[in-house]
């Protein structure tokens, strides 16, 4: 139901989003998938989703060594790759999902996320969850604008 928000005009128009390719090619510098997935799917109008990265070592598929930073900061790496076979930068991302296996590592994350990121800040959600792909302690996913 399309409904006026506080500050912005109404009514809202409802536009349709189709896809119209996705990206399952290898990105230099990203792991390969592990498993059936698209590192990136393309919509119309300019909406790249990107695939959750866990930070495997892309040079030995491995996940690599370290506390949450040195994962986090392995897991931007992956998503930095991504981004630029697609043409685009962390820059273009508005919206990121964060796995965690323990929120205690939030704190950490928080600040590699901080570091990785210039404000304004796109919109996240950080969730706990049990278990993640090859037992990684965090993954994370994103959704990024193309540049018209």
């Amino acid at each position: 139901e399309a409904r006026n928000l506080p500050g912005r005009p109404g009514p809202h128009l409802r536009h349709t989003i189709r896809m119209t390719r996705r990206t399952t090619d290898h990105a230099s510098g990203a792991p390969s998938p592990i498993g059936p997935y698209a590192l990136a799917a393309h919509t119309d109008p300019g909406l790249v989703f990107l695939s959750g990265q866990t930070p495997i070592d892309p040079a030995t598929g491995r996940l690599v060594d370290g506390d949450i930073a040195t994962q986090t900061r392995q897991v931007f790496a992956n998503l930095t790759a991504v981004l630029a076979s697609a043409g685009l930068s962390l820059d273009d991302i508005v919206k990121v999902n964060v796995y965690l296996t323990s929120m205690a590592d939030f704190a950490d994350m928080n600040e590699i996320y901080r570091s990785t990121f210039a404000p304004p800040f796109p919109a996240r959600t950080t969730v706990a969850v049990h278990e993640l792909p090859l037992g990684a302690h965090v993954e994370i996913e994103a959704i990024a604008v193309t540049r018209p």
